[in-house]
């Protein structure tokens, strides 16, 4: 007989997930009758170094072949905390540890537990939001571009559908300089589109002055890019999106600036003297030069991108505390908040002031950041990162969730595995970022979703170019797009639409997934798809910010319950080539429904439903 505890259960745990100082914290332990224990620990473990602290749990009763130990203990100080278990027996004293949501002596893991900021909140707009993602330059076109003070050399297509430029020069560089001339105008023209989707925040790849279509070489953080416009179109395009509902989040790159650009300005390009002209320069003590000025520190190694230092005092000036900082300059535009660009090469003072300074000029500002692996026990350049128990972000890209959605929709995993990380993600995450995550399927830096459901091809840029999904590959691409989808959008958080996903676009990593919307060449099913689930977030109030509880994870089915304020809706996914019989209830949203009746419903193979029951 094994131990046993389960932290996301509520009979070995309570509370759920993370806590506030000074919240007393509960704990359960089921040991076998038969171990004859006569001491069991809660052993709170710290990563200052502080000295272990040992909670004693006592036997409150026994229930069949188990003993019954109950331990408490509270936590003072934000931070993220571990625990063991410690039991003394007749035979000798072992340790228990966490093995996946089991339990293993003298080998395994420690449990988590963060302590967060009781006065941490994030805002309420963006929890159980839509959000829908643009890439500027490739969604619509409104007019044409106006050139004037273009950064050079650059293309412009003079066919929405070509195919992009992906062929490197003679040197290898791939200079990312073809435009198709998507502009605000064009965006702000398909707001209604966009609202049609049920989207309620619409975030904006890069649009400051750079050279590259994707921006994110910035050349004047203050200006927008001439080709989108001018900063009363953004103005604009704010004003017109906030009367539709939709709040409009903007990319900060903060961690890097162009080469090309006022700041480090290696070209000349700019007025001014650029940090690469001149040790003189106001902005020379912004960068790390080895051997001034053609050796510098730069992003990944691209010299195109040299890094900034974040904490010098001239660059926060100009970025966060200075009267018109950048920061300050989009908000009072129009922008609602920010997502930051590689959160993890940002100091945690940095982030830590610049959401200070949002929440100063908008309390209800929000800050999402760019995390790739689960953020709470993100670990980057030997650093431990406190972006939720020093109340940093109020928002992440939930990137475990697609890599566990799309293992199950294409059958690395039978349930299990979802579930798994869904309910570690619930219980590592604050609840109030919990709702606010950016739940994507696919984003400018993943393939196409599509693409990414059927093909694991890996080759060259020219065979990138030329790959395309076969007719019966991409009806099972779609088939498990819908699925997909569908558990992106019953599953807590905010799900997102990176633009053209929903039109049923293809295309491997960049720049293969940036190319253009394919107005008037949509897969219409799929949209019509995308504007039920965008409607049911509306409608169901479980799906923004209710409980979820797995009640089937395995054999290819999974199930679970949203619940909010005693209603419930319960939600079930069959993967599997066989029937699935499962509860009554009112079908508001169904795929492969075999048969409907009022006391059970049969869920065919690869259908899924939510039922919502009286």
């Amino acid at each position: 007989m094994r131990i046993l505890f389960d932290s996301k259960k509520a009979e070995f745990k309570t509370p759920f997930g993370c806590v506030a100082p000074g919240q007393t914290v509960t704990l359960h332990l089921h040991i076998p009758t038969a171990v004859s224990a006569w001491k069991v620990e809660i052993v709170l473990c710290y990563e200052d170094g502080s000295p272990a602290r040992y909670h004693e749990m006592y036997r409150i009763e026994q229930r069949g072949a188990y003993d019954i130990y109950e331990g408490d203990f509270s936590l003072f100080a934000p931070g993220l905390h571990f625990y063991y278990f410690q039991i003394h027996a007749p035979h000798g004293m072992f340790r228990l540890f966490k093995q996946g949501d089991d339990t293993n002596m003298e080998a395994g893991d420690l449990w988590q537990i963060s302590c967060v900021p009781e006065s941490f909140t994030t805002p309420d707009w963006a929890k159980g939001a839509v959000i829908y993602q643009v890439f500027p330059d490739r969604f619509c076109k409104a007019g044409s571009p106006d050139l004037t003070g273009k950064l050079t050399p650059y293309t412009v297509h003079q066919d929405w559908y070509e195919e992009v430029f992906w062929q490197p020069e003679e040197d290898g560089t791939v200079l990312n300089n073809d435009f198709y001339g998507g502009n605000f105008a064009g965006i702000t023209e398909k707001l209604p589109y966009i609202a049609s989707l049920g989207a309620t925040i619409l975030y904006l790849n890069p649009i400051s002055k750079s050279f590259s279509s994707h921006r994110y070489d910035t050349g004047d953080y203050k200006t927008p890019d001439p080709m989108l416009g001018t900063e009363e179109d953004f103005r604009l395009l704010c004003r017109t999106a906030h009367g539709l509902g939709l709040r409009v989040i903007l990319d900060g790159v903060y961690s890097h600036t162009g080469s090309n650009s006022l700041y480090f300005n290696r070209y000349g390009t700019f007025p001014g003297v650029g940090a690469y002209q001149s040790q003189s320069s106001p902005y020379y003590s912004w960068y790390t030069f080895y051997q001034w000025p053609n050796s510098y520190h730069s992003w990944w190694n691209f010299d195109t991108l040299p890094t900034v230092n974040k904490m010098d005092p001239g660059f926060l000036d100009a970025i966060i505390t200075g009267e018109d900082s950048v920061v300050v300059h989009w908000l009072r535009l129009g922008a609602d908040g920010f997502r930051l660009d590689v959160a993890d090469e940002l100091p945690g003072e940095f982030i830590s002031l610049l959401r200070q300074r949002i929440r100063e000029l908008n309390p209800d500002a929000l800050l999402m950041g760019e995390v790739w692996e689960d953020a709470s026990t993100k670990i980057a350049y030997g650093i431990r990162r406190r972006y939720f128990t020093d109340g940093q972000l109020d928002s992440v890209m939930n990137y475990p969730f697609r890599n566990a959605i799309l293992d199950f929709v294409r059958g690395r995993d039978g349930g299990r595995g979802l579930r798994d990380t869904v309910m570690s993600i619930a219980e590592n995450y604050p609840p109030q970022v919990m709702a606010c995550c950016m739940n994507l399927l696919g984003t400018h830096d993943t393939p196409r979703i599509l693409t990414a459901l059927v093909d694991d091809f890996e080759g060259s840029r020219e065979a990138y170019a030329k790959r395309r999904l076969s007719r019966n590959r991409l009806e099972v691409a779609r088939d498990r797009l819908f699925m997909a989808s569908f558990l992106q959008y019953m599953l807590p958080g905010a799900p997102s639409i990176y633009y053209g996903d929903e039109a049923g676009m293809e295309g491997h990593r960049d720049p293969f997934n940036r190319r253009t919307f394919p107005w008037g060449r949509e897969d219409t099913e799929l949209q019509d798809h995308f504007r039920q689930l965008g409607q049911l977030r509306k409608d169901l109030p479980q799906l923004r910010t209710g409980d979820i509880r797995f009640f089937e994870a395995g054999d290819r089915h999974l199930g679970f319950t949203r619940s909010l304020n005693g209603k419930t809706l319960w939600i079930y996914v069959n993967r599997s080539e066989d029937p699935w019989s499962v509860g009554p209830g009112s079908v508001r949203m169904g795929r492969n429904l075999q048969l409907v009746t009022p006391d059970g419903n049969i869920l065919a193979p690869r259908g899924f439903c939510v039922l919502e029951q009286a």
